[in-house]
């Protein structure tokens, strides 16, 4: 499972830890990612994605899943999201 948020694109960053004596070894920062499961509201399920905090906090901030897919880049988005974004949209052409 990679390290990679589904709907933002945040990854793993690289820097070093700095000891006291000033010595310098290399590290990851990790993104906070959780395992959330997401109502939609166009498609009345629910949607489990692996996300970070601070992309659910925007989630949330934008009015829900479905404004936030409608809002976001396709290409910062995972496989599972695009799928999810293309059914809404299916859904609400046919609605």
């Amino acid at each position: 499972m990679s390290r990679v948020c589904e709907l933002t694109g945040k990854g793993p960053m690289t820097g070093n830890n700095v000891s006291h004596a000033n010595n310098k070894t290399k590290r990851r920062f990790l993104p906070n990612l959780n395992d959330v499961t997401l109502q939609s509201e166009t498609l009345n399920r629910g949607i489990k994605l692996r996300i970070s905090a601070s992309a659910l906090r925007s989630v949330d901030h934008r009015g829900g899943l479905d404004a936030y897919l409608m809002k976001a880049k396709d290409g910062e988005l995972s496989a599972n999201a695009l799928k999810v974004k293309k059914e809404i949209l299916k859904a609400q052409a046919s609605a």
